[in-house]
């Protein structure tokens, strides 16, 4: 297998300032893990391997705080990409935040209110299931409130993830990018299956319908809000397995980047004798 490009070089990663068009990015790939299936698997176990090591040394380092956003149109893999990605995570470590319709005690709020509260701590990995960007993307594209409104939002994100990276958070946004044909497949099986079919919305055909107009608000996003500290990665998703190994690439190279390590200790443990 060639070598993996760096982070920097990553060819998903959305540019500062790149003109994005989301309907040339692949939903499909070959190139970044040219390898089977049934390998591609065996070298994902390897991978989740090195992700527990990196999070047990964050935890206990108990400095760096790691955020990992998660968006995708419905039946994108995010519930599969994070079950798989981040398992082997130790529990005491790791969170997963789910952003659905707001409350009406949250609607009370300004939309980054519900938000805030589940940022990492020290030591911790906050998943977002969804985020603030649905206060972007859902209410452009199903016109819930105008543009004079929803279209500052970028500029109020781009400054609240700023703010989080200074005072040390680690940002990375993943974009699970499926095609219209894989998500009709993944529906249809929602419905022939009867144990999926308690996850089948009849609201996701209404989300169907305007699957151009999510085309172009996500565009926007990545292109408006893809920064240094808060990068954006657009993963072509159709494939399961390949999209679990860039996902993990992605968290492994991160978290390498942290440079961490284990805290230094007091005492000398060839001296301890224990009964």
């Amino acid at each position: 297998m060639s070598e993996v490009p760096t982070l920097s070089e990553n060819p998903f990663r959305i540019k500062r300032g790149q003109k994005i068009n989301l309907n040339s990015f692949p939903t499909r790939d070959e190139d970044l893990f040219p390898m089977s299936k049934s390998e591609g698997k065996k070298h994902f176990e390897e991978l989740i391997g090195k992700i527990d090591e990196l999070q047990t040394c964050l935890y206990a380092e108990d400095k760096n705080r790691f955020l990992v956003v998660f968006q995708a149109m419905d039946t994108g893999g995010k519930d599969g990409t994070i079950r798989s990605v981040f398992n082997p995570m130790d529990p005491q470590g790791i969170r997963v935040a789910s952003f659905k319709r707001p409350s009406s005690l949250e609607l009370t709020h300004d939309y980054l209110w519900r938000i805030h509260p589940h940022i990492p701590g020290n030591g911790q990995t906050t998943i977002f299931n969804r985020s603030h960007y649905e206060d972007i993307v859902a209410v452009r594209v199903r016109d819930i409130f105008p543009e004079e409104r929803w279209s500052k939002r970028y500029d109020h994100i781009r400054g609240f993830e700023q703010m989080l990276a200074d005072e040390g958070v680690t940002i990375v946004k993943i974009f699970l990018h499926i095609s219209f044909d894989e998500q009709k497949e993944r529906l249809q099986a929602r419905l022939d299956q009867p144990e999926k079919n308690w996850k089948f919305n009849l609201g996701d055909l209404d989300d169907r319908a305007l699957w151009p107009k999510f085309m172009e608000a996500y565009s926007d996003v990545f292109e408006k809000t893809s920064t240094d500290d808060a990068p954006w990665y657009v993963i072509p998703a159709d494939r399961k397995w390949y999209r679990n190994l860039i996902v993990a690439d992605i968290i492994i190279k991160t978290l390498e980047g942290l440079n961490m390590k284990y805290p230094d200790i007091d005492y000398d443990p060839a001296s301890v004798v224990i009964d």
